[in-house]
């Protein structure tokens, strides 16, 4: 059966809007590649974009970009079927992240050295295809684990901000799923069926990393405070706001 749209839940829609509109990510013509590792984040993100082109005033333009790290256990070549039956532009970039971290990694965590690496594989492509903007499907969940890792490890408030032009000022990006949780893009991507790769980070996932410890405190939190992923927004939108330093020492 042929690969289809699939309408996002309102909740989602609504939020994704929202928060396109406060930070104004979209504008007029705008050519958007979205960064599709084929987790349940960059796939309901395609989705929700796809749907907002159809729906929305502004016009712009829609493909998507996977950088495939030549990791033996991570398998995105099925997305390449699946965007051609959606017939959204795709392009595929791959280059061995693995063994360059292994080679070259010296004092970083993998995570750092495969996200660098990964971003500017991506900042690549969309120059090389003539895109404008680069959008990453990182959620609140994403964002407060990074604020609050950046505090409790690096004594300084920082996180991912909504919309900003990279260092060489050729590339915005943006972040449309800022005020959307973790639990609403699993929902949305188990209802709808959409074909998720299992495991795309699986150098993270084999080892115990920070980030994951502190998924478990905040959900550990919440659930003592379910004002607290509000309260952390709040805490952030300075951050989030801020078009210069993506940092606020203590």
């Amino acid at each position: 059966m042929r690969n289809e749209f699939v309408a996002p839940p309102r909740n989602l829609l609504r939020l994704t809007g929202k928060a396109i509109g406060d930070y104004e990510m979209i504008r007029e013509g705008d050519r958007i590649l979205l960064g599709l590792s084929g987790g349940k984040d960059s796939l309901s993100l395609l989705h929700t974009l796809r749907h907002l082109q159809a729906k929305s005033p502004v016009k712009f333009s829609l493909a998507a970009a996977t950088v495939d790290p030549q990791s033996p256990e991570y398998h995105p070549e099925a997305l390449k079927d699946y965007l051609h039956d959606l017939g959204i532009p795709y392009y595929y970039e791959s280059y061995p992240v693995m063994k360059l971290a292994e080679d070259k990694m010296n004092k970083d965590s993998f995570c750092a050295f495969c996200s660098r690496m990964r971003r500017g594989m991506l900042y690549g492509a969309a120059r090389r295809e003539g895109y404008n903007v680069l959008a990453l499907a990182q959620h609140l969940d994403d964002l407060a684990e990074t604020f609050m890792m950046s505090a409790f490890f690096g004594g300084r408030l920082s996180t991912m901000k909504a919309n900003y032009l990279n260092d060489e000022g050729d590339v915005r990006v943006i972040r449309p799923f800022i005020y959307v949780r973790e639990r609403q893009t699993a929902a949305f991507a188990k209802t709808a069926g959409l074909p998720v790769i299992p495991e795309n980070c699986p150098a993270c996932f084999s080892m115990p990393m920070e980030r994951w410890k502190m998924k478990q405190k905040l959900a550990q939190f919440e659930a003592e405070n379910n004002k607290l992923f509000p309260n952390l927004l709040t805490a952030m939108r300075p951050l989030l706001e801020n078009q210069g330093a993506n940092t606020v020492a203590i």
